[in-house]
């Protein structure tokens, strides 16, 4: 157990907390818990990659921190009516979707190779983005308008592209299995 791989655990249990600020009306809380979460990620990936630190567990962990962070928060803030609904259920249905297709992948005895796409990693940025700008805007009392509008754009059509092109990646990697009669 590698140092980066217990602060990525820190970071998955600081999921609860944050969601538990949001449901309880703490913004400033949950806004301060946000930004510890995304300083520890930083703090992670540059232990890991400067001190050679990086393994397979990290490299499972850190993904799953980040989407158990994110999906949390914007199923939390849809709950509280600072996100539209349509939104969450966006950006919920991709990560459900590409999980999904891992698993179905793995079932076939065909694994995909987990490497993010650049879209993804926009994608990600925008979702960040938008989410520490509401919780800003919530806990500090300031209107977030029109960034808010303009980031909520970007996550749109950034989820809609990650999608898209993760089930090509996917198709392309699944239809060369043979199915046995």
């Amino acid at each position: 157990m590698s140092i980066p791989n217990i602060i990525t655990l820190i970071r998955i249990l600081l999921v609860p907390v944050i969601v538990w600020a949001i449901a309880s009306g703490q913004m400033k809380i949950a806004f301060g818990i946000f930004v510890i979460a995304g300083v520890s990620d930083a703090v992670d990936g540059f232990l890991a990659k400067r001190f050679n630190m990086a393994s397979e567990l990290g490299a499972l962990l850190d993904p799953l921190a980040d989407k158990a962070l994110l999906v949390s928060i914007y199923v939390a803030l849809g709950i509280w009516g600072a996100f539209p609904r349509w939104i969450v259920i966006l950006v919920v249905s991709r990560d459900i979707m590409i999980v999904g297709a891992v698993i179905i992948s793995w079932l076939f005895g065909k694994p995909m190779p987990m490497k993010p796409l650049m879209v993804s990693k926009l994608n990600t940025a925008a979702q960040v983005a938008l989410a520490a700008l509401v919780l800003a805007a919530l806990g500090f009392n300031f209107s977030s308008a029109p960034y808010e509008l303009i980031l909520m754009a970007c996550v749109t059509v950034l989820t809609l592209l990650s999608v898209a092109f993760y089930m090509v990646e996917w198709v392309r990697h699944m239809s060369t299995i043979e199915l046995s009669r």
